[in-house]
């Protein structure tokens, strides 16, 4: 069985991908417009350690919509996106964070999970490698798709500033 770890760089941008100390492969992200931060409501990514805690969205379709972590039934498109000019766009797959630092990422005002923060995928015309998201990690659709498949439940996440 191998051994994987997310390695999220919130200064370079980038979702490194190690299997037994090994680096796989990397990806460009987005992280927060506002910067890292763990508390509640901050829109900042959490750093330090975390899992991912669940996998949703197995087998849907490229661009599917996601909302609560249900799919609409919504697929997007750029006339979608005009439809709702201001819902932040969740899709194709989401790999939800549970962070493991009592105190820091897990429990109270600063728990990741209860925080809604996932690995999920973006609309593919959003620019990656410069913060913008609400806390979360944004990925191109292909290569959430890609990560999803790659790593099981629990996989530790290390998020850095």
């Amino acid at each position: 069985m191998s051994d994987w770890v997310l390695k999220v760089s919130c200064a370079e941008q980038q979702l490194n991908v190690f299997s037994d100390n090994k680096l796989i492969t990397r990806y460009a992200i987005a992280t927060a417009a506002k910067g890292v931060g763990e508390q509640r409501n901050s829109e900042q990514t959490p750093r330090g350690s975390h899992i991912i805690r669940a996998k949703i969205g197995a087998h849907c379709k490229p661009n599917t919509v996601f909302v609560g972590r249900r799919p609409t039934g919504e697929y997007y498109t750029p006339s979608l996106k005009l439809q709702f000019p201001t819902r932040d766009w969740i899709l194709t797959r989401i790999l939800w964070l549970s962070g493991l630092e009592v105190g820091k990422n897990r429990l109270g005002l600063c728990d990741t999970m209860r925080r809604y923060i996932y690995i999920h995928g973006t609309p593919d015309d959003v620019v990656l490698g410069v913060p913008s998201s609400h806390g979360c990690i944004r990925m191109h659709n292909n290569d959430i798709i890609h990560l999803f498949d790659l790593v099981p439940v629990g996989t530790t996440v290390f998020i850095s500033e």
